[in-house]
């Protein structure tokens, strides 16, 4: 079974949960940008998280079915139509062979996930599918390139039942973002109006935002602290350059950093924080480290004993 990539949009990229345990060689994790949609995305079809779906940014994506097979979309709603047919997102749907699966711009979020039962196939590097184009690993010729037209997307497994995800699980985007920061130990080298400025004035998703991490622009804080020694860097680390514009670092950040670090924010937060396009507003706040603790083993438990791992 397989799609041929008619047109592959301006990112369309296959990942993952991540490439872990190797950043003391250098080398970052990756994987999906928006942890959330793609753990869905995978349970809907009851694929193993370790299967690679295909994450699509900003649309503008045709593909042909090769055979009659089914697929789940999550994320983004891009306005996905079979043959000109809409599709609810969020939800398992059928596509016979020859037909044409398409995406169009975002109307809700910025990127969507196609995954098919069993997963795309793809070699495995330092054993994962996920692209790192910066670092030109992974993805489906394991040299960390993206999508591009005549590509074949093969996968194996049979068609499974129609399923959604129930409501209450799915975000709505447009909504103000709030990231719950946990603060690290250089938390405190920031003054007391450094984080009342942090923690009462909203800031905007700058267009300098990518997979690597989303440039904020806003009040600034901590432009006087001196750099640190280069440190190990974690999901969703909330960085601060001199500029004071606060930077939080996501699934392609690198794997050291020498700017002071606020803390991070919450692994559910920088899935949302993965859909917002240039522009969007986002306020801090500061987070309950046990309640945190609690949502992602609730989140990764219930992924586990539904999809494989």
């Amino acid at each position: 079974m397989s799609f041929e990539v008619i047109k592959p949009g301006p990112l369309s990229l296959l990942q993952d949960r991540g490439r872990h345990g190797v950043q003391h060689l250098g080398i970052g994790p990756s994987g999906a940008a928006d942890r959330h949609a793609f753990a869905w995305a995978c349970h809907l079809l009851g694929n193993s998280q370790l299967a690679a779906a295909l994450e699509i940014t900003l649309g503008s994506v045709r593909l042909i079915a090769r055979a009659t097979t089914s697929f789940a979309l999550t994320g983004a709603d891009l306005d996905a139509r079979i043959d000109g047919t809409p599709l609810a997102p969020w939800c398992c749907h059928h596509i016979h062979a020859g037909q044409t699966l398409e995406f169009a711009l975002p109307r809700s979020g910025l990127r969507a996930y196609l995954a098919v039962p069993g997963g795309f196939h793809a070699p495995a590097v330092y054993g994962s599918r996920a692209t790192s184009v910066r670092e030109m690993l992974g993805g489906l010729h394991g040299d960390g390139q993206p999508l591009k037209a005549g590509d074949v997307l093969a996968f194996d497994g049979a068609q499974v039942a129609p399923r959604c995800t129930p409501s209450r699980f799915i975000p709505d985007y447009r909504q103000e973002l709030n990231l719950r920061l946990l603060p690290g130990y250089q938390f405190a080298a920031f003054c007391d109006d450094d984080i009342r400025q942090l923690l009462a004035k909203p800031f905007k998703v700058s267009t300098h935002s990518d997979r690597m991490g989303y440039r904020l622009e806003g009040c600034a804080i901590g432009t006087e602290l001196p750099g640190i020694v280069s440190e190990g860097i974690a999901y969703g680390a909330v960085q601060v350059p001199p500029s004071g514009q606060p930077i939080v670092l996501l699934a392609d950040r690198q794997t050291i950093g020498g700017y002071p670090k606020l803390g991070c924010v919450a692994t559910q937060d920088a899935s949302m924080l993965a859909q917002r396009m240039p522009g969007a507003t986002l306020r801090f706040t500061l987070a309950n480290g046990p309640e945190l603790a609690r949502e992602r083993q609730q989140f990764e438990a219930f992924f586990a004993a539904k999809s494989g791992i």
